[in-house]
């Protein structure tokens, strides 16, 4: 049996953002992964409150990652239901692809943050992580660069305040928030 080697990038991804797409080139083309699984979040763990809908951040999961080969968005999440754990979903996926290997891809600034999560150790032991730079955060050992400091906040600020938000989501999922008129007012 080949063992496949995956990338396991969980998020909120509302929306999915060029941080995001540039992490994803990273992964594929500079390490040893052989796919990345995007896997959106259900319900968050922090009780984030998400400015869309899962179906539509679904959606722009597959607009944005559509140039890639090697490439799934997963809706595992939603088939698990409830709060999104990694721990939980990493089991599940280890369970459903007993052929597979994962690592954890998460930037830099999660990495202060690791105290937060749901048994950390255990979910480090199961996918080791694989950390891409970002700016504004010391540059992880074995990787030499930084992506911008994106952050989906930030645009959907930006889309409420009519900002220009031009080059930091991908083209297909602007049009996707505009034509399906997404984080429109104050969510």
């Amino acid at each position: 049996m080949t063992t496949r080697r995956i990338a396991f990038y969980g998020g909120s991804f509302d929306p999915p953002h060029l941080g995001h797409v540039l992490s994803v080139a990273w992964t594929l083309s500079a390490t040893e992964i052989d796919e990345v699984w995007i896997i959106p979040t259900w319900k968050h763990a922090f009780d984030k409150e998400h400015g869309a809908p899962f179906e539509q951040r679904m959606s722009m999961c597959e607009l944005a990652f559509a140039p890639f080969r090697g490439v799934e968005v997963s809706d595992v999440e939603r088939r698990l239901g409830g709060v999104s754990r990694t721990l939980r979903t990493l089991e599940t996926l280890e369970a459903e692809h007993p052929d597979a290997v994962f690592r954890l891809l998460v930037g830099a600034d999660v990495l202060p943050s690791t105290d937060r999560w749901h048994r950390w150790d255990e979910v480090a032991r199961i996918a080791p992580p694989l950390v891409i730079g970002r700016q504004g955060y010391p540059v992880p050992e074995g990787c030499p660069i930084s992506i911008p400091n994106i952050n989906s906040t930030d645009i959907r600020s930006g889309l409420i305040n009519a900002g220009d938000i031009t080059g930091l989501v991908p083209f297909a999922v602007l049009e996707h928030i505009r034509s399906h008129g997404l984080y429109q007012g104050d969510r």
